[in-house]
């Protein structure tokens, strides 16, 4: 279950409309996690969406966290996921550098765009196409003029990417998991704001 979805929230940290110095890198999109196959998939996008010619946004002055309880009362992770950039050599390399994966000793570390795996676990940082479809127009529309508006031949997301942290964990990795699974995502930046 997701409770919200950040996508510039809050307009005054991260929409150049509120703040010439948006902190893009930092904001959160979304987060999804799904069983099968005896796998968990945990999916948490930032920094977009964006133009497909629009660069990717790492930065090494981000820390990002993902949150996992397996047990009551979901509020209280058993196991966080961390995850930071660090620059490579040339111009556009990056690399990533993920600790705390359930099964996983120590750090899983590696080039981003690249499928990084131990003991099961499988991790990848990159550029994704923008999931969704939404009619933004139509939205608006709606709310302004009180009647349904939205339309499927109008994609706001259409042509754009998000940036994206996706792991793939064997359920047997995780222990014991209670009714529900909770997996939420936080961002903290070293040195405070922007």
């Amino acid at each position: 279950m997701a409770e919200s979805a950040d996508h510039l929230d809050p307009p005054t940290r991260t929409d150049a409309g509120f703040d010439t110095t948006p902190d893009i890198p930092a904001d959160i999109a979304d987060v999804f996690a799904w069983h099968s196959n005896g796998t968990t998939k945990i999916a948490m996008t930032f920094a977009g969406p964006v133009a497909t010619t629009a660069p990717t946004y790492y930065d090494r002055d981000v820390l990002y966290k993902i949150n996992v309880s397996t047990q009551a009362p979901g509020t209280s992770p058993e196991f966080v996921i961390k995850f930071r950039f660090g620059k490579g050599q040339g111009a556009n390399d990056w690399g990533v550098r993920i600790e705390g994966l359930p099964g996983v000793t120590g750090t899983l570390e590696g080039p981003v765009e690249t499928t990084l795996t131990a003991n099961g676990v499988k991790a990848r940082v990159g550029l994704y196409d923008e999931p969704f479809f939404f009619d933004l127009i139509g939205f608006r529309e709606t709310r302004s003029f009180g009647t349904i508006r939205i339309r499927n031949d109008r994609n706001f997301f259409d042509g754009q990417n998000d940036t994206a942290l996706v792991l793939e964990i064997p359920d047997a990795n995780l222990g014991t998991i209670g009714s529900n699974l909770d997996v939420w995502g936080q961002t903290l930046r070293f040195g405070g704001n922007l």
